[in-house]
């Protein structure tokens, strides 16, 4: 009996691939387009009213609100600087308000680190429940813990004092969780040769771990630098002697029951925001990511 013989299948040409992979291999030039369009128009969205709000502090006040309104002044001046400048104590106010931000962000930044490495690192039922209580914090309002927490603050002497509006924000929720899911990332082996080398508990904090966290580290510093330099609620309900005044709450004191000054108000706000400029300049370039298996060997 004669067998058959079975035909090897057919290869399919090399270079040749599937309809559909070929189609999803289209020229990316051609996919990325759209998506750069709608991102320029999410950045147009965003910026024009900054845009506006900065050429505005460089309008005289007449030309403010006149028709047809125009985003380049047609007159510039700085005379809304120099009239800000000289109706509102500056100098007293950006100390108070960078003394504010600047101890807070520190104590925030060190404490955030502490909590989220013990979080990490230190293991059991209690942490575990200590850290589902942190995060359970978030989901209050801010409304809601602002009478329990005036109480706290005046009956520990603070009410009226720029520590009154230092100490309720020291820890954050969020700072814990960031060091602390950062940390989970960092191999258990690098803190057991250190260990196993002799150093110590701290030793292995100060000179392992937050060298390690610098991203974080910076990114937490620029987020809360922000937030104490635009609070508004808490200092206005903290600080009664306008000597203790931060700059959000003495700009509000330009804003009349009646009237406005606009050229005052805009030049005074971009007074206010120069140094939140500057911090996320100087420190954006730090907000990297960090190589936590230095050091290691495969």
């Amino acid at each position: 009996m004669a067998t058959a013989t079975k035909m090897p299948p057919t290869a399919a040409p090399r270079g040749s691939a599937p309809r559909g992979n070929r189609r999803a291999r289209a020229n990316p030039k051609k996919m990325s387009a759209p998506l750069t369009a709608v991102l320029w128009v999410i950045v147009a969205i965003y910026a024009l009213p900054l845009l506006w709000f900065l050429l505005s502090s460089f309008k005289p006040g007449s030309e403010l609100f006149s028709y047809p309104l125009s985003m380049l002044p047609r007159e510039w001046t700085f005379q809304g600087f120099v009239d800000a400048w000289e109706r509102v104590d500056f100098a007293r106010y950006f100390l108070n308000t960078a003394t504010v931000a600047l101890v807070t962000t520190v104590l925030t930044v060190f404490f955030s680190a502490c909590t989220g490495y013990a979080l990490a690192k230190y293991n059991n039922k209690g942490t575990r429940l200590f850290f589902v209580c942190i995060l359970a914090t978030t989901m209050l309002p801010t409304e809601v813990i602002l009478n329990p927490t005036f109480s706290v603050i005046r009956d520990l002497g603070l009410y009226n004092s720029l520590a009154g509006i230092i100490v309720p924000s020291v820890l954050t929720a969020t700072g814990v969780f960031m060091f602390r899911q950062f940390f989970l990332t960092v191999p258990d082996d690098l803190l057991h040769s250190a260990r196993i080398d002799g150093a110590s508990e701290l030793a292995i904090f100060f000179r392992i771990m937050l060298p390690l966290s610098k991203p974080i580290l910076f990114t937490l510093a620029i987020f809360s630098f922000q937030w104490r330099w635009n609070d508004y609620i808490w200092p206005l309900i903290v600080l009664n002697d306008p000597k203790w005044y931060t700059l959000q709450v003495a700009l509000r004191s330009i804003v009349g029951a009646e009237n406005i000054d606009w050229p005052v108000l805009l030049g005074a706000s971009v007074i206010s925001i120069l140094p939140l400029v500057l911090v996320f300049a100087v420190f954006q370039r730090y907000v990297l990511n960090a190589d936590v298996s230095a050091g290691l060997k495969d």
